[in-house]
């Protein structure tokens, strides 16, 4: 990443030459170790190769964040996951099979072999597969993203690109937009590195529906 501000481009995802456009657009930022604003199921994001350290490090920058809240991964599919991490117990097959594509994000221990820098994750990874078609369509093509709320630390959520731009647009190369989020909320967060699933976060998915999937889930 560099110091100075960019002017990022944005792509009306509702118009299919335009979607095609920006999916390359993002693809080439990506590589290049640029941010992108994107759309996902709840609210806009800002995304980040999940494998580039500077751009991750750029991406907590342009959010005013600090490392002690580790940077989210999303993925295109959720087959990707096994290879993300050490093991993938049954109970995190089970709530990934019925919750994904959706609001579940799934803490595990990550494989030691990824070169990434996340932020103080202490070996874990948090893994949501987002429910959004422009969202995955971009996973698909590049791989594991690092994606945090496209949003100043402290202020609301963006739930329009223009919403996204205003707040994070200087810092961003390309801006795809998917038009309208439900800001339902933040992803409901369940850590499954231990023997029993704990809950940290409630959030799009109560804790009676988790239950319903693994009844020894602890909140």
């Amino acid at each position: 990443m560099t110091d100075s501000p960019l002017v990022a481009d944005l792509y009306d995802c509702s118009d299919p030459d335009q979607r095609t456009a920006g999916l390359d657009a993002a693809v080439a930022a990506i590589a290049a170790g640029s941010l992108v604003l994107l759309p996902t199921d709840t609210v806009y994001g800002v995304a980040a190769d999940a494998f580039t350290a500077s751009a991750v490090t750029g991406l907590l920058a342009a959010k005013n964040r600090g490392r002690a809240m580790p940077v989210p991964v999303l993925i295109g599919e959720a087959s990707t996951l096994a290879g993300l991490v050490v093991n993938l117990p049954p109970v995190a097959q089970r709530l990934a099979q019925e919750f994904w594509p959706g609001g579940l994000t799934l803490v595990l221990e990550h494989a030691p072999s990824l070169a990434w820098d996340l932020g103080d994750a202490e070996g874990t990874v948090a893994v949501r597969l987002p429910d959004d078609d422009v969202a995955r369509d971009l996973l698909r093509r590049t791989g594991p993203l690092a994606v945090s709320s496209a949003n100043r630390s402290g202020r609301p959520a963006a739930t329009t690109a223009q919403e996204a731009v205003e707040q994070l647009g200087p810092h961003a190369a390309v801006v795809l937009d998917g038009g309208p989020r439900a800001g339902t909320g933040a992803s409901t967060i369940v850590d499954c590195t231990g023997p029993v699933p704990r809950v940290l976060r409630v959030g799009a998915i109560p804790v009676d529906r988790l239950r319903a999937v693994a009844t020894d889930i602890t909140d």
